[in-house]
Protein backbone atom coordinates (compact mmCIF):
# COMPACT_ATOMS: atom_id res chain seq x y z
CA UNK A 1 0.00 0.00 0.00
CA UNK A 2 1.45 3.62 -0.77
CA UNK A 3 2.32 5.35 2.31
CA UNK A 4 1.74 9.12 2.63
CA UNK A 5 5.00 11.59 2.56
CA UNK A 6 5.85 13.99 5.32
CA UNK A 7 6.43 17.16 4.51
CA UNK A 8 7.76 19.39 7.28
CA UNK A 9 8.21 23.15 5.45
CA UNK A 10 9.57 26.28 7.46
CA UNK A 11 5.48 26.53 7.97
CA UNK A 12 3.03 23.70 8.04
CA UNK A 13 1.86 22.51 5.35
CA UNK A 14 -1.86 23.84 4.76
CA UNK A 15 -3.26 20.99 2.63
CA UNK A 16 -3.58 18.58 5.68
CA UNK A 17 -4.70 21.05 7.88
CA UNK A 18 -8.43 20.65 7.45
CA UNK A 19 -10.83 17.23 7.57
CA UNK A 20 -13.70 16.31 5.41
CA UNK A 21 -16.35 16.95 8.36
CA UNK A 22 -14.93 20.35 7.95
CA UNK A 23 -14.30 20.96 4.04
CA UNK A 24 -18.10 19.67 3.52
CA UNK A 25 -19.61 22.50 5.82
CA UNK A 26 -18.28 25.08 3.16
CA UNK A 27 -21.11 26.93 0.61
CA UNK A 28 -18.66 27.31 -2.85
CA UNK A 29 -19.01 25.24 -5.79
CA UNK A 30 -16.45 22.65 -4.99
CA UNK A 31 -18.73 21.31 -2.15
CA UNK A 32 -22.12 22.32 -3.09
CA UNK A 33 -22.30 21.22 -7.04
CA UNK A 34 -22.42 17.38 -6.26
CA UNK A 35 -24.30 15.35 -3.43
CA UNK A 36 -22.48 14.64 -0.51
CA UNK A 37 -21.55 11.30 -1.45
CA UNK A 38 -19.62 12.23 -4.23
CA UNK A 39 -15.78 12.96 -3.30
CA UNK A 40 -14.97 16.43 -5.07
CA UNK A 41 -11.50 16.96 -7.15
CA UNK A 42 -12.26 19.02 -9.88
CA UNK A 43 -12.87 22.36 -9.65
CA UNK A 44 -9.51 24.74 -8.72
CA UNK A 45 -10.35 25.24 -5.05
CA UNK A 46 -7.95 24.59 -2.53
CA UNK A 47 -9.14 22.66 0.43
CA UNK A 48 -6.70 25.09 2.81
CA UNK A 49 -7.65 27.33 5.71
CA UNK A 50 -6.58 31.23 4.51
CA UNK A 51 -3.39 32.57 5.29
CA UNK A 52 -3.09 34.11 8.42
CA UNK A 53 -2.31 37.85 7.18
CA UNK A 54 -4.65 37.50 4.72
CA UNK A 55 -7.76 36.82 7.16
CA UNK A 56 -5.92 39.28 9.22
CA UNK A 57 -6.65 42.10 6.35
CA UNK A 58 -9.40 40.90 5.65
CA UNK A 59 -10.93 41.10 9.05
CA UNK A 60 -9.21 44.83 10.32
CA UNK A 61 -11.16 46.37 7.28
CA UNK A 62 -14.10 45.19 8.12
CA UNK A 63 -13.50 46.28 11.75
CA UNK A 64 -13.10 49.44 10.05
CA UNK A 65 -15.86 49.34 7.32
CA UNK A 66 -13.50 49.43 5.02
CA UNK A 67 -15.79 48.36 2.25
CA UNK A 68 -16.08 50.54 -0.41
CA UNK A 69 -14.41 50.82 -4.35
CA UNK A 70 -11.03 50.12 -4.74
CA UNK A 71 -8.11 52.59 -5.16
CA UNK A 72 -4.84 53.05 -5.50
CA UNK A 73 -1.51 51.02 -6.33
CA UNK A 74 -0.96 49.06 -3.68
CA UNK A 75 -1.62 45.87 -5.18
CA UNK A 76 0.63 46.77 -8.18
CA UNK A 77 3.25 47.57 -6.06
CA UNK A 78 2.75 44.26 -3.90
CA UNK A 79 2.61 42.43 -7.43
CA UNK A 80 5.48 44.36 -8.46
CA UNK A 81 8.15 43.34 -5.45
CA UNK A 82 6.59 39.50 -5.23
CA UNK A 83 7.98 39.62 -8.95
CA UNK A 84 11.13 41.19 -8.17
CA UNK A 85 11.98 38.69 -5.20
CA UNK A 86 10.13 35.15 -6.71
CA UNK A 87 10.98 35.86 -10.09
CA UNK A 88 13.91 38.41 -10.57
CA UNK A 89 11.54 40.57 -12.48
CA UNK A 90 11.95 44.11 -12.15
CA UNK A 91 9.28 44.80 -15.21
CA UNK A 92 6.00 44.83 -13.00
CA UNK A 93 5.73 49.26 -13.85
CA UNK A 94 2.87 50.56 -11.94
CA UNK A 95 2.51 52.74 -13.83
CA UNK A 96 1.35 50.09 -16.44
CA UNK A 97 -1.21 48.14 -14.50
CA UNK A 98 -4.50 48.50 -14.03
CA UNK A 99 -6.75 46.85 -11.56
CA UNK A 100 -9.73 44.45 -13.48
CA UNK A 101 -12.41 42.26 -11.67
CA UNK A 102 -10.65 39.01 -12.24
CA UNK A 103 -8.34 37.81 -14.79
CA UNK A 104 -10.81 36.43 -17.49
CA UNK A 105 -12.94 39.47 -17.21
CA UNK A 106 -9.51 41.17 -17.78
CA UNK A 107 -8.57 39.21 -20.43
CA UNK A 108 -11.96 40.12 -22.10
CA UNK A 109 -10.85 43.45 -21.75
CA UNK A 110 -7.60 43.06 -23.14
CA UNK A 111 -9.15 41.01 -26.30
CA UNK A 112 -11.48 44.16 -26.78
CA UNK A 113 -8.66 46.73 -27.08
CA UNK A 114 -6.59 44.73 -29.13
CA UNK A 115 -9.14 43.13 -31.13
CA UNK A 116 -12.80 43.81 -33.22
CA UNK A 117 -16.04 41.40 -33.21
CA UNK A 118 -15.06 38.49 -35.80
CA UNK A 119 -11.22 38.67 -35.24
CA UNK A 120 -9.52 35.42 -34.52
CA UNK A 121 -8.17 34.71 -31.61
CA UNK A 122 -5.68 31.66 -30.71
CA UNK A 123 -5.01 29.04 -27.91
CA UNK A 124 -2.99 26.35 -27.35
CA UNK A 125 -5.68 23.43 -26.82
CA UNK A 126 -6.63 21.43 -24.43
CA UNK A 127 -6.75 24.64 -22.40
CA UNK A 128 -9.20 26.07 -19.97
CA UNK A 129 -12.18 25.73 -20.51
CA UNK A 130 -13.63 29.48 -19.91
CA UNK A 131 -10.93 30.39 -22.67
CA UNK A 132 -13.75 29.19 -25.68
CA UNK A 133 -16.42 30.26 -24.10
CA UNK A 134 -15.78 34.05 -22.98
CA UNK A 135 -13.68 34.19 -26.62
CA UNK A 136 -17.45 33.13 -28.31
CA UNK A 137 -19.62 35.55 -26.34
CA UNK A 138 -17.40 38.26 -26.81
CA UNK A 139 -18.10 37.86 -30.70
CA UNK A 140 -14.45 36.91 -31.53
CA UNK A 141 -13.42 33.56 -32.74
CA UNK A 142 -11.51 30.66 -31.78
CA UNK A 143 -8.63 29.27 -33.54
CA UNK A 144 -6.66 26.35 -32.07
CA UNK A 145 -3.08 25.42 -32.50
CA UNK A 146 -3.17 22.33 -30.57
CA UNK A 147 0.11 21.61 -27.98
CA UNK A 148 2.56 19.45 -29.86
CA UNK A 149 4.54 16.81 -28.14
CA UNK A 150 5.45 16.65 -24.53
CA UNK A 151 2.35 18.89 -24.41
CA UNK A 152 4.43 21.88 -25.64
CA UNK A 153 3.81 24.54 -27.66
CA UNK A 154 3.74 23.29 -31.18
CA UNK A 155 6.02 26.80 -32.72
CA UNK A 156 6.17 25.69 -36.04
CA UNK A 157 1.61 24.64 -35.87
CA UNK A 158 1.23 27.65 -33.78
CA UNK A 159 3.52 29.94 -37.08
CA UNK A 160 1.13 28.44 -39.39
CA UNK A 161 -1.37 29.19 -37.19
CA UNK A 162 -0.56 32.86 -36.94
CA UNK A 163 0.20 32.87 -41.26
CA UNK A 164 -3.34 31.94 -41.60
CA UNK A 165 -5.91 33.80 -39.49
CA UNK A 166 -3.53 37.31 -40.28
CA UNK A 167 -3.49 36.44 -44.29
CA UNK A 168 -6.90 38.73 -44.35
CA UNK A 169 -6.74 42.56 -43.17
CA UNK A 170 -8.57 42.01 -39.87
CA UNK A 171 -6.16 41.40 -36.18
CA UNK A 172 -5.67 38.73 -34.57
CA UNK A 173 -4.55 38.24 -30.84
CA UNK A 174 -3.00 34.51 -29.45
CA UNK A 175 -4.84 33.88 -25.56
CA UNK A 176 -1.30 32.69 -24.06
CA UNK A 177 -2.20 30.40 -20.93
CA UNK A 178 1.13 30.49 -19.18
CA UNK A 179 1.69 28.17 -16.76
CA UNK A 180 -0.64 25.75 -18.71
CA UNK A 181 -3.68 24.53 -17.79
CA UNK A 182 -4.55 22.05 -17.36
CA UNK A 183 -0.98 20.77 -18.21
CA UNK A 184 1.00 22.10 -15.87
CA UNK A 185 3.73 23.09 -18.11
CA UNK A 186 5.68 26.00 -17.56
CA UNK A 187 6.70 27.61 -20.99
CA UNK A 188 10.66 28.57 -21.32
CA UNK A 189 12.15 31.93 -21.43
CA UNK A 190 13.22 30.54 -25.06
CA UNK A 191 9.79 29.14 -25.95
CA UNK A 192 8.48 32.49 -24.78
CA UNK A 193 10.55 34.43 -26.76
CA UNK A 194 9.92 32.21 -30.01
CA UNK A 195 6.57 33.43 -29.13
CA UNK A 196 7.16 37.30 -28.92
CA UNK A 197 8.90 36.54 -32.85
CA UNK A 198 6.13 34.94 -34.25
CA UNK A 199 3.96 37.47 -32.79
CA UNK A 200 5.79 40.54 -33.81
CA UNK A 201 6.32 38.90 -37.35
CA UNK A 202 2.41 38.19 -38.18
CA UNK A 203 1.01 41.39 -36.37
CA UNK A 204 -0.48 39.17 -34.06
CA UNK A 205 -0.95 40.83 -30.02
CA UNK A 206 -0.15 38.60 -27.42
CA UNK A 207 -2.36 38.46 -24.69
CA UNK A 208 -1.18 36.06 -21.42
CA UNK A 209 -2.85 34.16 -18.58
CA UNK A 210 -0.78 34.27 -15.83
CA UNK A 211 -2.64 33.29 -12.77
CA UNK A 212 -1.07 30.59 -11.71
CA UNK A 213 2.01 31.93 -11.79
CA UNK A 214 2.32 31.63 -7.96
CA UNK A 215 1.88 28.14 -7.93
CA UNK A 216 5.16 27.21 -10.00
CA UNK A 217 7.52 24.17 -8.18
CA UNK A 218 9.89 24.80 -6.27
CA UNK A 219 13.36 25.03 -8.38
CA UNK A 220 11.36 25.50 -11.23
CA UNK A 221 11.60 28.90 -12.97
CA UNK A 222 8.98 30.55 -13.98
CA UNK A 223 9.66 33.43 -16.77
CA UNK A 224 6.86 35.94 -17.36
CA UNK A 225 5.95 37.00 -20.84
CA UNK A 226 6.48 40.63 -20.69
CA UNK A 227 10.01 39.64 -20.05
CA UNK A 228 11.70 38.63 -22.98
CA UNK A 229 12.58 40.06 -25.47
CA UNK A 230 10.56 41.01 -28.30
CA UNK A 231 6.87 41.39 -25.97
CA UNK A 232 7.11 44.70 -25.65
CA UNK A 233 3.28 45.09 -27.04
CA UNK A 234 2.11 41.98 -25.15
CA UNK A 235 -0.78 42.63 -22.24
CA UNK A 236 -1.03 40.31 -19.33
CA UNK A 237 -3.23 39.12 -15.95
CA UNK A 238 -1.93 38.53 -12.88
CA UNK A 239 -3.42 37.79 -9.73
CA UNK A 240 -2.86 36.16 -5.95
CA UNK A 241 -6.44 34.33 -6.50
CA UNK A 242 -5.19 30.67 -7.66
CA UNK A 243 -1.95 31.16 -5.38
CA UNK A 244 -3.81 31.67 -2.53
CA UNK A 245 -7.10 30.36 -3.18
CA UNK A 246 -8.76 33.94 -3.15
CA UNK A 247 -11.37 32.95 -6.26
CA UNK A 248 -14.21 34.53 -3.94
CA UNK A 249 -12.56 37.37 -2.58
CA UNK A 250 -12.40 38.95 -6.83
CA UNK A 251 -9.50 41.04 -8.17
CA UNK A 252 -6.99 40.91 -10.75
CA UNK A 253 -4.32 43.34 -11.78
CA UNK A 254 -3.40 43.90 -16.08
CA UNK A 255 -0.02 44.34 -17.29
CA UNK A 256 0.91 46.26 -20.36
CA UNK A 257 4.88 46.07 -22.03
CA UNK A 258 6.18 49.68 -22.97
CA UNK A 259 4.63 49.15 -26.53
CA UNK A 260 0.91 48.30 -25.28
CA UNK A 261 0.95 51.04 -22.77
CA UNK A 262 -0.97 52.91 -25.36
CA UNK A 263 -3.52 50.36 -25.48
CA UNK A 264 -4.01 49.87 -21.72
CA UNK A 265 -4.47 53.41 -21.17
CA UNK A 266 -8.01 53.12 -23.21
CA UNK A 267 -9.50 50.72 -20.61
CA UNK A 268 -12.56 52.11 -19.73
CA UNK A 269 -12.48 53.92 -16.22
CA UNK A 270 -15.63 51.00 -14.87
CA UNK A 271 -13.52 48.55 -15.59
CA UNK A 272 -11.66 49.36 -12.36
CA UNK A 273 -15.17 49.51 -10.38
CA UNK A 274 -15.49 45.86 -10.86
CA UNK A 275 -13.03 44.80 -8.76
CA UNK A 276 -13.66 43.96 -4.85
CA UNK A 277 -12.16 46.23 -2.56
CA UNK A 278 -11.66 43.47 0.25
CA UNK A 279 -10.25 41.01 -2.56
CA UNK A 280 -7.73 43.70 -3.65
CA UNK A 281 -6.55 44.48 0.12
CA UNK A 282 -6.61 40.22 0.36
CA UNK A 283 -4.77 39.77 -2.53
CA UNK A 284 -2.08 42.49 -1.44
CA UNK A 285 -1.42 40.81 1.32
CA UNK A 286 -1.00 37.56 0.47
CA UNK A 287 1.28 38.68 -2.02
CA UNK A 288 3.46 41.20 0.50
CA UNK A 289 3.09 38.66 3.89
CA UNK A 290 2.03 35.38 2.96
CA UNK A 291 5.03 34.18 0.96
CA UNK A 292 5.74 31.58 3.74
CA UNK A 293 2.45 30.07 3.65
CA UNK A 294 2.84 29.96 -0.49
CA UNK A 295 6.02 27.60 0.18
CA UNK A 296 4.62 25.67 2.48
CA UNK A 297 1.58 25.02 -0.05
CA UNK A 298 4.23 24.15 -2.92
CA UNK A 299 6.09 21.70 -0.95
CA UNK A 300 2.29 20.33 -0.18
CA UNK A 301 1.43 20.40 -3.63
CA UNK A 302 4.53 18.46 -5.11
CA UNK A 303 4.30 15.95 -2.27
CA UNK A 304 0.86 15.49 -3.24
CA UNK A 305 2.07 15.24 -6.93
CA UNK A 306 4.55 12.10 -6.06
CA UNK A 307 2.01 10.77 -4.06
CA UNK A 308 -0.48 10.93 -6.89
CA UNK A 309 2.17 9.14 -9.40
CA UNK A 310 2.15 6.68 -6.83
CA UNK A 311 -1.24 5.41 -6.16
CA UNK A 312 -1.81 5.68 -10.07
CA UNK A 313 1.18 2.87 -10.55
CA UNK A 314 -0.56 1.24 -7.86
CA UNK A 315 -4.31 1.26 -8.61
CA UNK A 316 -4.53 2.71 -12.06
CA UNK A 317 -1.39 1.83 -14.06
CA UNK A 318 -3.14 2.44 -17.04
CA UNK A 319 -3.89 6.27 -16.26
CA UNK A 320 -0.47 8.72 -17.33
CA UNK A 321 -0.52 11.80 -15.64
CA UNK A 322 1.29 14.27 -17.64
CA UNK A 323 4.36 15.75 -15.88
CA UNK A 324 3.82 18.75 -14.06
CA UNK A 325 6.03 21.68 -13.07
CA UNK A 326 3.12 24.48 -11.84
CA UNK A 327 -0.94 24.46 -10.74
CA UNK A 328 -2.22 22.66 -8.38
CA UNK A 329 -3.63 20.28 -11.06
CA UNK A 330 -2.84 17.07 -12.60
CA UNK A 331 -3.87 16.18 -16.36
CA UNK A 332 -4.35 12.78 -16.83
CA UNK A 333 -4.68 10.65 -19.84
CA UNK A 334 -7.15 7.64 -19.56
CA UNK A 335 -7.31 6.27 -22.94
CA UNK A 336 -5.81 2.91 -22.25
CA UNK A 337 -8.83 2.77 -20.30
CA UNK A 338 -11.28 2.30 -22.79
CA UNK A 339 -13.86 4.41 -21.25
CA UNK A 340 -14.53 7.01 -24.33
CA UNK A 341 -14.28 10.55 -24.65
CA UNK A 342 -15.10 11.37 -21.31
CA UNK A 343 -13.66 9.47 -18.26
CA UNK A 344 -14.65 11.41 -15.64
CA UNK A 345 -18.66 10.82 -16.14
CA UNK A 346 -17.51 7.03 -15.42
CA UNK A 347 -15.62 8.24 -12.10
CA UNK A 348 -18.31 9.97 -11.07
CA UNK A 349 -21.12 7.87 -11.86
CA UNK A 350 -19.46 4.52 -10.82
CA UNK A 351 -17.11 5.88 -8.36
CA UNK A 352 -18.72 8.90 -6.75
CA UNK A 353 -15.36 11.16 -7.10
CA UNK A 354 -15.82 14.31 -9.54
CA UNK A 355 -12.93 15.18 -11.66
CA UNK A 356 -13.22 17.75 -14.64
CA UNK A 357 -14.46 16.30 -17.89
CA UNK A 358 -11.37 17.18 -20.78
CA UNK A 359 -13.92 17.40 -23.45
CA UNK A 360 -14.47 21.14 -22.86
CA UNK A 361 -10.81 21.75 -23.19
CA UNK A 362 -11.14 21.45 -26.84
CA UNK A 363 -8.55 19.35 -29.03
CA UNK A 364 -6.30 16.65 -27.03
CA UNK A 365 -9.02 17.04 -24.08
CA UNK A 366 -11.45 13.44 -25.02
CA UNK A 367 -10.35 10.60 -22.89
CA UNK A 368 -8.86 12.95 -20.43
CA UNK A 369 -10.04 14.10 -16.97
CA UNK A 370 -8.58 16.62 -14.71
CA UNK A 371 -8.10 16.36 -11.00
CA UNK A 372 -7.53 18.96 -8.48
CA UNK A 373 -4.25 17.85 -6.32
CA UNK A 374 -5.14 20.58 -3.45
CA UNK A 375 -7.02 18.52 -0.62
CA UNK A 376 -5.35 16.40 1.88
CA UNK A 377 -2.95 13.19 1.22
CA UNK A 378 -6.05 11.23 2.59
CA UNK A 379 -8.56 12.65 0.03
CA UNK A 380 -6.21 12.46 -2.66
CA UNK A 381 -5.69 8.94 -1.80
CA UNK A 382 -9.61 8.05 -1.09
CA UNK A 383 -10.16 10.05 -4.85
CA UNK A 384 -7.75 7.52 -6.53
CA UNK A 385 -9.07 4.33 -4.61
CA UNK A 386 -12.59 5.23 -5.68
CA UNK A 387 -11.37 5.44 -9.32
CA UNK A 388 -9.91 2.40 -8.95
CA UNK A 389 -13.42 1.17 -7.75
CA UNK A 390 -15.25 2.66 -10.27
CA UNK A 391 -13.29 0.08 -12.87
CA UNK A 392 -14.55 -3.05 -10.96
Amino acid sequence: MTSIPHVTPGEPDPLRALGLERLRCRTSMKWRTYPEDVLPLWVAEMDVPLAEPVVRAVTDALALGDTGYPAGTAYAEALAAFAAKRWNWDGVAVDRTAIVPDVMLGVVEMLKLVTAPGDPVVVNSPVYPPFFQFIAHMDRRVVEAPLGPGRRIDLAGLEETFREVTAGAGRAAFLLCSPHNPTGTVHTADELAAVAELAERYGVRVVADEIHAPLVDPGVIFVPYLAVPGAARGLSLMSASKGWNLAGLKAALALAGPGAAADLARLPEEVGHGPSHLGVIAHTAALRDATGWLDALLAGLRANRDLLTALLAEHLPAIRACPAEATCLAWLDCRALGLGDDPAEVFLDRGRVALSSGVPFGTGGAGHARLNLATSPEILTEGVRRMAAALT
